[in-house]
């Protein structure tokens, strides 16, 4: 069983592992010759992950056709930024070859989910796509602490594919038939988790981070349901799940990145010192125009957005929401609104 993992970037590495752990002959693409060699020499990845230990039966190529050839499972966990630069890999790839993405962005400039953008590029390939997603920090999965995810697919033999190729006793897999929404989770609540790291950056507390993350729930709910997700997605692993993990962990990259732009660091710098992709970042300005197009109300990430430019400060931003004008909160669950029955004297 050959596998092979394009992007050799933490998430990228962290899903090689696993699928060498559950017998598979994994071969991974690493675009820097250090980064390849480390993993076949050293079986670590320092740059990416860390005191990492990397099984034997993944090896590590520089030439993406050598990744591809003999594999019957693709996995895609190159940045949102990236995704275009392997079309003509992609295109390369037997009808029969089975694709699980694990990019959690938007691609620019369309703001298409990747599966979207993917289905347009190559007409057919939704027959044999997955997204894989949910709380997974690649740190803790490379280290094998029990973790799960989901994988949705519009087929269910797709679903069961991947599922069966990943799952291990300590990497658990569900599956789902939304692919929407588990695409929209993963990449919006980076956007929150940019938010957390401000309240943490403020030294706001715990309500605050709070207050973010449910009220940020609701604005991933709002816009995944105008874009054809299921809500009930939301409340899942792909939804809170991975929300949660992502605004709490010294693991995020967005988390952190949030909390260096509340010390008052100008948003190149604070990428700078990050070092990686920081997804939430882009996935902003995405979601941004896809609420406007949809005409739904997103006003934490338009305050974040705000910020990133350097519009307003941080502390402006916190502002900003606590004087928004008066709101029902369950507007996005299919809660009956508020009725005037009872009159007041």
């Amino acid at each position: 069983m050959r596998a092979c993992v394009l992007g050799a970037g933490s998430w990228g590495t962290a899903l090689a592992a696993v699928l060498a752990w559950n017998g598979w002959d994994v071969a991974i693409w690493a675009r820097r010759s250090e980064v390849a060699e480390e993993i076949n020499l050293r079986r670590g990845n320092s740059r990416y992950l860390p005191g990492a230990v990397l099984p034997s039966g993944l090896r590590a190529v520089v030439s993406p056709d050598e990744a591809l050839e003999g594999a019957r499972l693709v996995v895609l966990a190159v940045p949102s930024a990236a995704v275009n630069d392997v079309l003509p890999l992609l295109r390369k790839l037997d009808d029969h070859v089975v694709v699980v993405h694990a990019v959690k962005g938007f691609v620019r400039p369309d703001n298409l989910r990747v599966s979207a953008w993917l289905e347009r590029e190559i007409p057919g390939i939704e027959r044999r796509l997955a997204v894989i997603s949910g709380p997974s920090h690649a740190e803790e999965v490379v280290r094998q602490m029990p973790t799960t995810v989901v994988v949705a697919s519009a087929s269910k033999r797709v679903a069961e594919y991947a599922q069966d190729a990943l799952m291990t006793d300590r990497f658990r897999v569900y599956t789902q038939a939304d692919v929407i929404g588990v695409e929209l989770g993963g990449a919006l609540k980076n956007i929150i988790a940019l938010g957390a790291g401000l309240a943490e950056g403020l030294g706001l507390g715990d309500n605050t981070k709070a207050a973010l993350m449910t009220r940020g729930l609701a604005e991933i709910t709002r816009l995944g349901v105008a874009l054809g997700a299921s809500p009930l997605t939301f409340s899942g692993l792909a939804g809170i799940g991975d929300l949660i993990v992502t605004c709490t962990s010294e693991h995020s990259r967005n988390y952190r990145a949030g909390r260096l732009l509340a010390q008052g660091l100008p948003l190149s710098e604070v990428l700078r010192a990050i070092g990686m992709v920081v997804e939430g970042v882009n996935a902003t300005f995405s979601a941004v125009q896809l609420a406007h197009d949809c005409g739904v109300e997103m006003p934490i990430t338009h305050a974040i957005a705000r910020v990133l430019t350097g519009d307003i400060s941080p502390s402006e931003g916190i502002e900003l929401l606590m004087t928004r004008d008066k709101n029902h909160e369950m507007e996005v669950v299919g809660v009956q609104p508020l009725t005037a029955e009872f009159r007041l004297p």
